[in-house]
């Protein structure tokens, strides 16, 4: 049913016409005909249907009033009419009145599409007559025929009037043309690319800019135009308004167009062909439509089908039919030319993924609705009188929300309406509060509908839940089925329905209705969820729910509620409740209930981490909810960065985010990326002031968009990153950016990168610097600027003050600036002070110019020299990548020394050629600054650098004096300026080095050269030999390269005779294989032919560790005449020297001739044989080298090939050292190597790890033993080594009294260690570990035991020792006198009762002295005592009448007693005493009372129960001899502990009390404090962890005068304050003999400090004390640094985490000076800074042990001082600095520091090249066991340094390199250093870039390296 029809007010009139004409259906057939010759008249219906009759008179009624007053005129005349329903008929549709122009006007405006249009003749069907052959003429006039009707339908169905808006009764009649923009593909040939269509201010029936839609340059194929829109952008109107202007001879380009809606399309059940598409569900030609279709084909390029909604296509599957496929397919072969090969097609959707059949070079424009202009243009229209447009206009001018939402077209339909009701009665601005939201418009459209204020709430919710069922099924079109005559009436009154008649096939029409609009249907959906009582709240919220509309996404079917989440939310508003209770007609809890929980939802959504789509889509909906709280939630959930990428945003979208924003308070950072925009879009910014950063990169921004965001950018005052990168913009958008910029002076970077800016732009903004004060970065890359301004541009580099950095290169043009705060000085009135100010702001500014591969020639190098020679002082200069070549280059060099550039010139990639490097180099003569010349041709380098200025290097010395005091005389005459020259791959021959040489010595004439690198050159060994002659022309050098130059081995001779013919020759590296060759001087390592120096910090890197010279040949085959000859040589030399040779091998001759040219280097202090394959013989005749000669000290052969002898110029040092391990040494070269090794005067050491030698090789060995003068270690570790060689060793040792300690383990490990005294009677340690021994060698090794009197100590570990084997020893052992200490290790310790360990120790021969228990740790110590004495039968029957005998072991009791009489220690931990029996207990009460001299008992970590303490108590109270008691750390109560303190009562010879972790209640304290009382003698007490408190400390105080003997005093971890410091400080004056004082873990603060540092100068023999972990603070660090001088005997004291700062800490380090014997300092966890740590450099005691200052705040230079000073403290043990930012200060070490054990510099940012040199020299500390470099920047270079030294460290345990970025390859060369000899048990390399394949297969290789974090508690 049409809407227009049902217009009628009286229905019982409409009813009547219907049932008239259902009596005289042949006259209405007649007419029909009449008036309509070519419309289907349903014959397939009976004629008198009510139905049929219905839809015949809808269709003559939309033919037009004309044609339907004649059709009521005839009516009237020809049937019999009733008088009084003839006068009503003819008064409504008479003569037009005013309601019946608005309702013609109205018709014209509703794009409600029909399929069928304009005159047509009866139906039949394309196809359905045969095909006739037409001649060319005729076939022309057919067609002309057909394309008249066609324009003819389409004017009849326009009317001639211009379509507008959707709402159509007060619609204007002229059409606003919405903005266009082009997105991709193609732009049109009249406009440019990225410029919006539609002009606003056109005619109103001229829209010439819609012309350029089918204006562009198409590729070959078909001609596809996609328009993009959102909902309500117009899109349906502009395909019905091209129809319309193609009906009007607008578009004379088609003589075709065809108009589709997808929506009605998809009704199609049966897939049509092409012409049936056009002809039989369009328009069908009058005749011959075969002709007809083949001449559309002939000119398809003048055809145009419009297909419209194809987001609407995608939800066609919901119909349940395969239409969407029949559409989309005949619209697939359109779009790919398949069909109608070269016709154009236009189709029309909402965003999102387009479906396949789209082609990807298809133009895509994006319709954008209205801006400004188009709203108040449209404003203007809608209105007729002048008066209420200019109230229209007012309103939209002062409400910016509204005016926002009038953006949308179809918005700004609703909102004139609304408008056209409010404005009459309203005051001005009232739509501000009547129309806040688009909800609230939809709200007041629907009163407008209603005149009479009376709204049908049934009707409204009927036509809700047919909407809503619409939107669940994904329906638009509804059938007569789906909507009831009722509300079907309540729609077309309210003009909310349209209706049309389809074809679903050839022949059959159906009715089809829509809401006029979507978002209407989404609207009324919303309505009947919010107000319907069969919809629950759970229903309810799931509807509020958020899209995401991406350009590009995976999915590919569009949603209907676009809006539905939105209005939810508008009607969640407070201002909609009463509305909604009316509607519901519910109460207002019931509404309100449903509102909170919609709005909770969307608290919820608010708080979650969302997509930018769904971000935006949220913002809309809290601006509907008008919920301040809500709002403001959701701005502060927002994160600090908004970054949306690549989808559509409109200026509504920016709008509802500028809403959110406003209720923010911390500062947001918006970034745009890649996101279609509207142009006006930045409009919404106005006033945004939370913004900092805003960046927008779009090809999609031009000039509009420039211009829109200019008149928001001065309002946005937070704002300091501005980008606007990627578009395209151009000189007309710039204008408007030149003239916005200056007024935002807040602006610190600005991007205008990729955009089409030519060279007036980009000087334009240039010349705006000066006006923008903070500005940091201007990024002009990437734009179409030329070469012809670089000088404009290095000219305002140097005019403006603030620029510092200018980088120009091919496309990027980049300003750097600095504030005027940080550049600007202080300016004088005077203008001589004026000119000084300013000549000193030239001096202090520094300014870098790149300008790289700018096409710059000689003439450009000369205009620029004039330029940099007016600017300030240049930080770099950059012109590398141009065409300087010879001549130019040659000029910037020679002006370099008046241009003051403070670091670099590069002229790299310049042409420059091999007479240009000596042009380059005697520029560099008069160059004063220069420190490096790099050149290489074939690299294309030429790099300069220079060192500061003179006084600038003063200046910058300043505040660094406490650093110069700690520089070696070395370093200081090394700090001073250095000149490197590095002249590589510059292909220089032979014939060039006399010439270079010149070149060489004039670049030096003022200044000495001290870098020289030559390397990859071809000069040869003539070429070199030549250079050496000429070397001593060019002075002292320091370093000389030059490798990779081909020499020979006459070459390198030469080069060997500069270490005795050159002074500065330190050192000479040669690899001929690899063709490396390095000459340097003194302190100098390779690294200074690096391009870095050492400047600054790193100056302290030099060091007197390389004032030995070296020689280093490598790579070599060395002949005896070769090796005779260069000895010859080196004799020369001066020394000390070390030598290091690398052959692939090394015959015996030479071997030989080698060390009988020994004697004559007196000089020698070092030779290494590396890598160099030696025969079987080898160690035979290095063991004779003792005897040849005499000086040397230490001979090492590993594998036979790496060895090492060490030399010593004072021959009467005794002991010497030598190790052939791994040399395959077996038992029949034995003898032959004990000969050689006897003419020895003393053997300090012999290794023969990893031989062969097996029990055998160990009997030969033993038999030639005393041959050897020994008196070390021998060690036999991986020699394969059993039991039978152990047992022989036992047998044969009392032969053997020198031996002090064998150490064996049987495991994976190997080890077999003898150590030698050299007193005889000292004692013999026996260590066994995994040593199983059956039973018959347990009796041999007990009888062995027994006959080795030396014998002292037996370890047992895991030796697999049972119970009764354990039993069998020690009964078997017997000696005639002296102590046997047996330590045994084993896993059944934990397993066996203690009564059963104690019946084991009865059965021993000897009497017990000492015994130790550790159930948890396995171990089992006793100490037995021969002979066996027995005790008189009284004192034995006095002993056991104290014990209780009438326990099940009494049978045991009497020889307990007899073996433990004499126990003097007892030492239980980690026993259980909780057995229910009491049977451990009981007898442990046994044995402490029979053991009448027990002086120490220990009990810790232990569970004990009550009724067992009560027997331990018991026990103890009768030892009166005991003098050491600890009882720390088991587990008591409160009561236990009473029972303790009761049993101390009697204990008064104690010296020593342990009671940690004991739960001391006031109770058990007294208790404690009365036995303390009585024990006078008492020297060291130990409370720690037990919470005593300030109460508690104030009652101990009280009795400590009684312990006048107290030496050492633990009160840690107990909670004490001020309050008990204080009373602590009253007594500890009475306590003159204490030496250690532990206070650390307290609560003390300065006040306690005070008190204690008062009365501490009164306990002279105070050691050590720690105050670690309390609150001291600054305050308190003062007052013990005064007093700290006035404790002479003070050698420990720790301060650590102690809130010190920088003037505490400075202060207690001034008073290290006064301290003599001050040995451990501890002062991590403060904040101490460098301050402290460069006094404390300055201060540090030459006696130190331990300092540690770990997380302290250092940095660099501290870490740097403190390295120099620990190298005067030679007792150095342990060095932490770990946590520290070090960065580049490593301690860099140059002393030997022979007691180092422990270096800790975990997490310190330390990289590669600051720790190499720590790496390096880490043989200085030849006791090192720790090396923690954990948590830093360590990579492969730190590794292959660490891999050289490991083979020389003996003592290391432990390396920390996990958390670094060493890979695999620097693991690889720690596996090599592992296996060259490292003793090192494991490194641990986990967390650092290893693949986990790759580290097992490393550590299958070698097991020592750790890749598993699970391992790294194992030492």
């Amino acid at each position: 049913m049409d809407a227009e029809s049902i217009r009628l007010n009286n229905e019982n009139l409409w009813a009547w016409l219907v049932r008239l004409l259902s009596k005289n259906p042949e006259w209405l057939s007649a007419k029909l005909r009449s008036f309509l010759p070519t419309m289907d008249l349903d014959c397939s219906y009976e004629p008198s249907n009510p139905e049929v009759i219905h839809r015949q008179l809808n269709r003559l009624f939309a033919q037009g009033m004309a044609t339907w007053k004649s059709f009521i005129n005839d009516l009237c005349f020809e049937l019999d009419v009733p008088l009084d329903m003839e006068i009503p008929l003819v008064s409504i549709w008479g003569p037009r009145d005013e309601f019946s122009k608005q309702l013609g006007a109205g018709e014209e405006s509703c794009p409600g599409p029909q399929l069928y249009h304009g005159a047509k003749r009866p139906f039949q069907s394309y196809g359905s007559s045969p095909r006739r052959k037409n001649s060319k003429k005729q076939q022309l006039e057919l067609a002309k025929k057909y394309l008249k009707l066609l324009k003819t339908s389409a004017q009849q169905w326009h009317g001639g009037v211009c379509p507008g808006a959707w709402l159509t009764p007060h619609s204007p009649q002229t059409y606003i043309p919405p903005v266009l923009q082009w997105s991709r593909a193609t732009a049109p040939l009249d406009a440019q690319e990225g410029a919006t269509l539609g002009d606003p201010e056109a005619a109103d029936n001229i829209d010439v800019s819609i012309q350029d839609l089918f204006s562009f340059k198409a590729h070959k194929g078909p001609r596809v135009t996609v328009l993009l829109g959102k909902a309500g952008m117009g899109k349906t109107t502009l395909a019905y308004r091209l129809r319309w202007r193609w009906a009007q001879g607008q578009l004379d380009r088609f003589q075709a167009l065809f108009l589709f809606e997808f929506r009605q399309l998809n009704m199609i059940t049966q897939l049509p062909t092409l012409p049936q598409l056009l002809f039989d569900l369009y328009l069908m030609p009058e005749s011959e439509p075969d002709a007809v279709f083949q001449y559309l084909k002939e000119n398809a390029q003048e055809v145009l089908l419009i297909f419209d909604g194809l987001d609407e296509a995608l939800h066609a599957d919901s119909v349940g039919t395969d239409n969407a496929g029949s559409a989309l397919t005949l619209f697939s072969e359109l779009c790919h030319g398949n069909l109608l090969p070269g016709c154009w097609v236009m189709t029309t959707s909402r965003p999102g993924k387009l479906p396949s059949c789209v082609p990807t070079e298809a133009a895509t424009v994006h319709m954008w609705g209205f801006d400004g202009l188009r709203v108040e243009k449209y404003v203007t229209c809608f209105f007729s009188d002048l008066l209420s447009q200019e109230l229209a206009l007012k309103e939209m001018r002062t409400n910016a929300r509204l005016r926002g939402m009038c953006a949308i077209p179809a918005l700004c339909t609703v909102t004139c309406f609304c408008l056209r009701r409010l404005l009459p009665g309203s005051s001005p601005g009232q739509s501000a509060a009547l129309l806040p939201t688009i909800t609230q418009l939809y709200l007041q459209m629907v009163e407008t509908f209603s005149p009479s204020e009376t709204l049908l709430d049934t009707s409204i919710l009927g036509f809700g839940k047919v909407a809503l069922r619409g939107l669940d099924t994904g329906k638009v079109v509804f059938s007569v089925e789906d909507i009831s005559p009722q509300l079907m009436s309540f729609g077309a009154v309210h003009s909310l329905l349209t209706s049309f008649c389809i074809h679903t096939r050839p022949g059959h029409e159906e009715i089809g209705y829509a809401f006029v609009h979507l978002s209407l249907q989404e609207f009324f959906a919303a309505l009947y969820l919010m107000a319907s009582h069969t919809v629950d709240k759970d229903t309810l919220v799931e509807y509020v729910t958020l899209n995401s509309h991406w350009v590009l996404r995976t999915k590919g079917r569009l949603g209907l509620s676009d809006h539905l989440p939105a209005f939810l939310a508008g009607l969640a508003s407070h201002t909609c409740h009463m509305f909604l209770c009316q509607l519901a007609q519910q109460d207002r809890a019931w509404v309100g209930s449903r509102q909170a929980a919609v709005i909770q939802v969307l608290r919820k959504l608010a708080s979650r981490k969302l997509t930018g789509p769904k971000m935006i889509e949220l913002y809309h909906c809290v601006a509907e909810t008008q919920d301040l709280e809500l709002a403001r939630f959701t701005a502060q959930s927002l994160p600090s960065r908004l970054s949306f990428h690549n989808f559509p945003l409109t200026h509504a979208d920016l709008a509802a985010l500028a809403n959110i924003l406003e209720h923010r308070d911390d500062p947001i950072h918006l970034d745009f990326d890649g996101c279609p925009l509207e142009p006006h879009c930045p409009e919404a910014l106005v006033g945004c002031g939370q913004v900092e950063n805003l960046s927008f990169k779009s090809r999609k921004c031009g000039d509009a968009f420039a211009e829109a965001l200019c008149r928001s950018l001065p309002t946005m005052g937070s704002l300091k990153t501005l980008g606007l990168t990627g578009s395209r913009i151009t000189a007309q958008g710039i204008s408007h950016l030149i003239q916005t910029l200056p007024l935002c002076s807040q602006l610190e970077e600005v991007s205008l990168h990729d955009n089409q800016l030519k060279d007036p732009e980009v000087l334009s903004l240039v010349e705006l610097l000066p006006s923008l004060p903070k500005l940091q970065k201007l990024d002009l890359s990437r734009n179409s600027f030329s070469r012809s301004i670089l000088l404009s541009l290095v000219k305002v580099a140097i005019t403006c003050p603030t620029v510092r950095k200018l980088q120009v290169r091919e496309l990027d043009l980049i300003f750097y600036l600095s504030p005027v705060t940080e550049t600007a000085t202080q300016q004088s009135g005077a203008s001589d002070v004026q000119g000084k100010d300013s000549l000193k702001e030239g001096q202090s500014r520094s300014l870098q110019l790149r300008l790289q591969k700018c096409q710059l020639r000689i003439r450009d190098a000369e205009a620029l020299v004039e330029l940099f020679q007016k600017s300030p002082q240049l930080e770099e200069v950059n012109l590398s990548g141009n065409h300087l070549e010879d001549d130019g280059c040659r000029l910037v060099a020679e002006a370099a020394s008046q241009l003051h550039i403070a670091q670099k010139l590069d002229l790299s990639d310049n042409g420059l050629s091999q007479t240009g490097v000596t042009y380059v180099l005697k520029a560099m003569s008069t160059c004063g600054t220069l420190e490096d010349l790099h050149i290489s041709l074939l690299n294309n380098t030429v790099v300069l650098t220079f060192a500061q200025e003179p006084r600038e290097q003063e200046g910058s010395c300043k505040g660094r004096a406490p650093l110069i005091s700690f520089v070696s005389p070395v370093t200081s005459e090394l700090s001073q300026r250095s000149r490197r020259i590095r002249l590589t791959h510059c292909g220089f021959l032979a014939k060039h080095t006399e010439t270079l040489c010149e070149a060489l010595r004039a670049s030096c004439q003022t200044h000495n050269l001290d870098h020289l690198d030559l390397s990859d050159n071809s000069l040869g060994g003539k070429g070199v030999i030549l250079l050496t002659e000429l070397l001593p022309g060019l002075g002292p050098l320091k370093s000389l390269n030059l490798s990779r130059n081909g020499l020979s081995m006459d070459a390198v001779f030469s080069l060997v005779q500069c270490l005795s013919s050159l002074q500065w020759v330190f050192h000479l590296d040669v690899s001929l294989e690899s063709d490396c060759i390095f000459l340097r001087g003194a302190g100098t390592s390779r690294d200074a032919l690096e391009p870095k120096f050492q400047t600054g910090v790193q100056v302290l890197e030099l060091s007197q560790r390389y004032t030995s010279r070296s020689f280093c040949l490598q790579e070599c085959q060395l002949e005896p005449t070769s090796l005779t000859f260069l000895c010859a040589t080196l004799e020369k030399s001066p020394g000390p020297l070390e030598v290091q040779l690398s052959c692939k091998s090394l015959s015996d001759d030479s071997l030989k001739i080698l060390l009988q040219c020994l004697p004559q280097l007196p000089q020698l202090s070092l030779l290494q044989l590396r890598h160099t394959v030696l025969s079987s013989r080898s160690p035979f005749l290095l063991a004779d080298i003792f005897n040849l000669c005499p000086r040397v000290r230490k001979v090492t052969l590993r594998s036979l090939c790496h060895a090492v002898l060490h030399f010593d110029s004072n021959e009467e040092q005794e002991g010497v050292c030598c190790g052939f391990p791994g040399c395959s040494l077996s038992q029949e070269h034995m003898e032959t190597l004990c000969c050689a090794l006897s003419k020895c005067n003393a053997l300090s050491q012999l290794d023969l790890t990893d031989n062969l030698l097996g029990d055998i090789g160990l009997r030969c060995l033993l038999e030639c033993l005393p041959q050897l003068p020994i008196s070390g270690w021998l060690d036999l570790s991986h020699n394969n080594i059993s039991q039978e060689g152990i047992l022989y060793l036992l047998e044969t040792l009392p032969s053997y009294p020198n031996i002090q300690e064998v150490s064996v383990s049987l495991s994976s490990e190997q080890i077999f260690r003898m150590c030698f005294s050299k007193k005889e009677g000292a004692g013999t340690s026996l260590r066994l570990c995994e040593c199983s021994f059956s039973p018959e060698q347990v009796s041999k090794l007990a009888s062995s035991l027994s006959q080795a009197q030396q014998l002292t100590e037996l370890w047992l570990t895991k030796c697999h020792l049972d119970l009764p084997q354990l039993t069998m020893l020690l009964n078997l052992v017997n000696r005639p006198t002296g102590l046997l200490g047996l330590r045994l290790e084993e896993p059944w310790v934990d397993s066996v009762s203690l009564p059963a360990l104690m019946e084991v120790c009865a059965q021993a021969s000897g009497c017990l002295t000492e015994l130790s228990i550790s159930e948890i740790q396995r171990k089992l110590w006793l100490q037995l005592e021969f002979p066996h004495q027995e005790g008189n039968s009284d004192s034995m029957a006095l002993r056991l009448a104290h014990c209780d005998l009438e326990t099940e072991h009494s049978h045991l009791m009497i020889q307990l007693v007899e073996t433990y009489a004499r126990l003097q220690q007892l030492s239980l931990s980690q026993v259980s005493f909780n057995d229910n029996d009491g049977t451990s207990s009981k007898l442990l009460q046994n044995i402490l009372l029979s053991s009448c001299e027990l002086k120490s008992f220990r009990l810790t970590f232990s569970q004990v129960s009550t009724k067992s303490l009560t027997h331990l108590a018991f026990g103890l109270g009768h030892c009166h001899h005991l003098e050491e008691l600890d009882f720390s750390n088991n587990s008591l109560r409160e009561e236990d502990t009473e029972l303790l303190m009761g049993a101390l009562q009697g204990t008064c010879r104690l010296k020593k009390l342990h009671l940690s972790f004991l739960p001391l209640g006031a109770s058990s304290l007294a208790l404690l404090i009365q036995g303390l009382s009585r024990m006078t003698l008492l020297q060291d007490l130990c409370l720690s962890h037990n919470q005593i408190g300030d109460v508690g400390t104030q009652c101990l105080a009280a009795i400590l005068p009684k312990l006048p003997e107290l030496r050492k005093f633990d009160l840690s971890h107990n909670q004490i304050g001020d309050v008990g410091t204080q009373c602590l400080a009253a007594i500890l004056p009475k306590l003159p003999e204490l030496r250690k004082f532990n206070l650390s873990h307290n609560q003390i603060g300065h006040v306690g400090t005070q008190c204690l540092a008062a009365i501490l100068p009164k306990l002279p023999e105070l050691r050590k004390f720690d105050l670690s972990r309390n609150q001291i603070g600054d305050v308190g660090t003062q007052c013990l640094a005064a007093i700290l001088p006035k404790l002479p005997e003070l050698r420990k004291f720790d301060l650590s985490g102690n809130r010190i700062g920088p003037a505490g800490g400075v202060q207690l380090v001034k008073s290290l000076t006064h301290f003599e014997h001050l040995e451990e300092i501890k002062l991590g966890n403060n904040a101490l800074g460098e301050p402290t740590a460069l006094e404390l450099a300055q201060r540090l005691p030459p006696q130190l042990r331990v300092l540690c200052l770990p997380s302290s705040h250092l940095g660099p230079e501290g870490a740097l001082g403190l390295a120099q000073a620990l190298e005067q403290c030679p007792h150095i043990e342990e060095v932490s600095l770990a946590e520290n930012n070090l960065a580049g200060g490593v301690p860099r070490f140059s002393k030997r520091l022979p007691l180092l054990r422990q270096i800790d510099l975990e997490f310190c940012k330390i990289e590669d090249q600051a720790a190499r040199h720590l790496a390096a020299n880490l043989t200085l500390f030849p006791a090192l066991e720790k090396l923690l470099l954990s948590g830093n920047l360590l990579g492969d270079e730190v590794a292959a340094e660490l891999a050289q030294v490991l083979p020389q460290m003996g003592q290391l345990k432990k390396v920390n390199l996990e958390w670094n970025r060493i890979t695999a390859r620097g693991a690889q060369l720690l596996a090599q250093g592992l296996v060259q000899g490292s003793c090192v048990p494991v490194i641990r390399l986990w967390n650092n870039p290893i693949l986990n394949d790759v580290a097992q297969s490393l550590q299958s290789q070698e097991p020592r390296l750790d890749f598993s974090i699970t391992d790294q508690q194992t030492l």
